[in-house]
């Protein structure tokens, strides 16, 4: 919102001088017409060469950030009706053109206080050098969330949280961080959804990336925090951004800092259960080039349990229990390196090198207690290890060049990615009552490698108020799945593979995209169309020792395992805002775009994966992609000490996914019925909801924040003769205080409440978490130490009922349990930004920026 509302101010200064200024104006002003009075319209070729420019460069105080979008205003004191101006371009440069003579000059940025130069003569050209505008604190009262350096900007197409320093993630990673972003939860399993549709796609400073693991979300448990510079929620995605994610997409930013000199910071921590870690950032700063790194290396036990309770109404069995033991030890090393060289005045090339190393060692303990009636049968454990060895790895160029000083600019991006996976496991289960026996001896082997392309193009041209973009986006995707499973033969006491299981799969997802999109401004009204076209292609291809007969007939199933699918799709979007003051402090937005949902390489593999002997999970070749339609409006008020954002949305999905469970037919060895899940295409599915989000600031020791976001989800569909539709609504709150106690020790607690859901086949109840921190500055501000209780309550728990024709299972799940940890940060060359320290007065005064030409 900072970079639009100077934006629509200056398109608004421009329609007035025209509307203010016809071409016989000059014949009703009590002055003698002069050279200073002409209009631009009617300017001769003399007048002309009397004109001067006036430039300069605008740029935060504090973190000598560049300003896009600021405005320059000039009023001419002779004829006060006469207002002229320009705005600052993507390197926070203006340059405007006006006739010599006295003006009222000032500089605004939503948010800043202005700069004012009252009656300052200007007879011939000048630049203006480097102005520095400082942070209005009545502003930054308004907008505050949680941490330093924490406000929500509105853009025409998303919602961006500065989230800053979040004590609550101090030590923590990138996934933890993320629950505390309004509209976005991340469940104990580290899925993550967005006003809760979990089909939101993850994307790094703009472009999906290894970092982000490939649209899974395990990298993001392995990356710290302490790298993200902010988080944007794109609910309404542009035409700029891909198709892909139904509920909207989530782009984190990192940090690269711009400040001139060497500096950065060294973050330590320590935890409970055995954690620790380690993040450096530096960063090296000249007038030709920036180099950046930031690498961090981590280790975790991560402790968790799970309990289920089923029961048959077919079988040996009526009633099986299970109690899980977790035991994760999980250690990772990632580094990014980067430089930015400035190739001219106006073009630049930024190269990085990312580089992801981590290795987990698993072990799950399984004691099943199996019933006949309300007797105790028998009783068996599971013991399964698992070794995960896992590299990733991503080279990204980037060039940038503004073709001219009006802001016309070309971007191109390259960028490869490599993630290669290696799992192996071992598993073991025997029955321990009422004899000990030896039932299955298992050793799996899981390669799973993904390579990925992504080239990009794109184009901005302003037009006076409106500006037009013009891009091109291919990404080209392969996933190969080498599955091999070797079960013991006992007889014979030798190892012999699963043909049934073992396989290679092989998927394609190759998508190309162009794009359009047009803006402008109206007064107060402004608007974004866009439309997008891109063409899909999944493809599968399947290596196994069965051809594709003998393969439906071991499966049971009638799939095409060998694919080739083409799609091709017109994407609109509309985005509106409409503002009801100068000041950006209140407006309405309404959204529109249609958005796909391609399915992932798992949810396509036929060949079933087995988190245990009687439950597998099966992917879905005939999957198709899922289309939707969504609706947002949006609304925004910002008081002197409170701020206000709020919208409803509507989502129509076609061939929505939906996982459902059903019995195979088959049974293990003991007689138990094998389960299987699988992900179909549902009919469709409606979600309706709304949420609302309130940042209060009522002094300047006490900050205040909340969220609510309520919805209604309903599905139909029909499966081998099942009606799995569904009606459900559900909730989740969030509310964080931060307190600035004496003694420079700050205090923050947030709590999170996730209401009951249900799908077709599962009930699951509330969720309730509260994380605690404190922190302190010492060496005069160089260093913080911090400390943090995760899930202080130990309640961060998932409680769930599914229940089909042929069983009922209840289950706790508990992925980590409460954990304490302390961080120790020191900053070189680099002050610490605090809040209350950003600029005083009452944000309208005069001489606040200053002149560093």
């Amino acid at each position: 919102m900072k970079k639009c509302f100077p934006l629509f101010l200056s398109l608004f200064i421009s329609f007035t001088v025209f509307a203010q200024s016809p071409p016989d104006d000059r014949t009703n002003t009590p002055q003698k017409p002069s050279d200073t009075q002409t209009n631009t319209a009617q300017s001769t070729p003399d007048i002309e060469e009397k004109s001067i420019k006036i430039s300069g460069t605008v740029i935060d105080k504090e973190t000598g950030q560049i300003l896009e979008y600021a405005t320059l205003v000039l009023q001419s004191i002779a004829n006060p009706g006469k207002v002229n101006g320009g705005i600052t371009d993507g390197n926070g440069r203006f340059e405007v053109e006006t006739a010599p003579g006295e003006y009222n000059a000032s500089i605004e940025y939503i948010g800043y206080k202005t700069y004012k130069v009252p009656q300052k003569s200007f007879k011939e050209s000048i630049d203006l050098g480097t102005i520095s505008l400082s942070i209005a604190a009545s502003e930054l009262a308004g907008v505050e969330v949680v941490g330093e350096k924490t406000t929500v900007e509105v853009r025409l197409d998303k919602k961006i949280y500065n989230i800053g320093k979040d004590l609550t993630t101090s030590g923590a990673t990138i996934s933890d961080a993320l629950n505390n972003v309004p509209s976005v939860n991340v469940d104990v399993e580290g899925a993550i959804s967005l006003r809760g549709n979990e089909n939101v796609r993850i994307l790094i400073n703009g472009k999906p990336s290894a970092m982000a693991g490939f649209g899974s979300t395990e990298a993001l448990k392995q990356l710290p925090a302490d790298a993200i510079e902010k988080v944007e929620v794109i609910t309404s995605p542009s035409a700029r951004y891909d198709a892909e994610g139904t509920a909207g997409i989530l782009n984190i930013i990192l940090k690269k800092e711009k400040t001139l000199g060497f500096n950065g910071s060294v973050s330590a921590n320590i935890g409970y259960p055995s954690s620790s870690g380690i993040t450096a950032n530096v960063n090296l700063r000249t007038d030709k080039f920036n180099i950046f790194n930031t690498t961090s290396y981590r280790y975790r036990d991560a402790p968790g349990n799970a309990f289920f309770d089923n029961t048959y109404s077919s079988g040996r069995f009526d009633r099986v229990i299970e109690d899980r033991i977790y035991n994760r030890r999980d250690k990772g090393f990632n580094t990014n390196l980067g430089a930015e060289y400035f190739l001219t005045d106006n073009s630049s090339l930024t190269g990085s090198i990312f580089y992801r190393t981590s290795k987990d060692e698993d072990l799950t303990e399984n004691t099943n207690r199996r019933f006949i009636a309300d007797q105790l049968n028998s009783r068996t454990f599971r013991e399964e290890g698992e070794n995960q060895d896992q590299d990733s790895y991503q080279i990204s160029l980037n060039y940038v060049n503004k073709l001219d000083e009006d802001g016309q600019k070309l971007t191109a991006d390259f960028q490869y990615s490599k993630d290669d996976e290696i799992k192996n496991s071992t598993i073991e289960e025997r029955t321990t009552l009422p004899d000990d026996n030896l039932i299955v001896l298992e050793d799996v082997f899981e390669n799973e490698k993904q390579n990925e392309y992504l080239i990009q193009a794109d184009y901005v041209l302003p037009m006076g108020d409106a500006q037009f973009e013009a891009g091109y986006r291919g990404n080209f995707e392969q996933d190969i799945t080498d599955y091999r499973l070797d079960s013991l033969d006992q007889a014979s006491g030798q190892f012999v593979q699963n043909q049934n299981l073992t396989n290679k799969f092989t998927y394609d997802e190759n998508v190309n995209a162009l794009y359009t999109q047009y803006g402008n401004k109206f007064g107060p009204f402004s608007f974004l169309l866009g439309l997008r076209l891109e063409h899909t292609q999944l493809k599968g291809q399947l290596n196994s020792a069965f051809d594709n007969n003998d393969f439906e007939e071991s499966l049971g199933v009638d799939i095409q395992a060998n694919f080739d699918k083409k799609y091709l799709g017109l994407f609109p979007t509309l985005n509106l805002i409409y503002e009801f003051d100068e000041e950006g402090r209140e407006n309405i937005s309404l959204g529109y775009n249609r958005r796909i949902n391609r399915p992932g390489g798992w949810y396509i593999n036929p060949f079933p994966s087995r988190s245990s002997r009687t439950n597998i999970f099966q992917g879905n070749p005939d999957l198709d992609p899922a289309f939707s339609n969504a609706f947002d409006l949006g609304y925004l008020k910002r008081w002197d000490k409170l701020t206000l954002t709020s919208s409803i949305y509507y989502q129509r999905e076609t061939n929505a996914f939906e996982r459902v469970q059903e019995p195979t037919g088959q049974v293990t060895t003991d007689s138990i019925q094998i389960i299987r899940s699988i992900p179909i295409n549902l009919a469709t599915e409606n979600r309706y909801g709304a949420e609302a989000g309130l940042m209060y600031n009522p002094t300047k020791w006490l900050r205040l924040n909340g969220s609510f976001n309520i919805f209604k989800f309903a599905s139909e569909g029909v499966f081998n003769g099942v009606d799995y539709g569904t009606d459900n609504s559900s909730w989740f709150a969030r509310f964080s205080s931060k307190v600035s106690l004496p003694a420079k020790v700050e205090w923050q607690t947030n709590a999170f409440y996730r209401g009951p859901r249900s799908t077709a086949q599962t009930e699951t109840e509330g969720l309730f978490g509260i994380n605690l921190a404190f922190s302190k500055d010492i060496l005069n501000d160089n260093g913080t130490m911090s400390m943090n209780v995760n899930d202080l309550l130990n309640s961060f728990k998932r409680r769930s009922v599914t229940q089909t024709d042929f069983f009922t299972s209840r289950s706790e799940f508990q992925w980590r349990q409460r954990s304490f940890t302390f961080t120790f940060t020191y900053r070189f060359n680099q002050a610490k930004k605090r809040e209350n320290g950003r600029g005083g007065g009452d944000g309208g005064g005069e001489g606040d920026g200053e002149f560093e030409g």
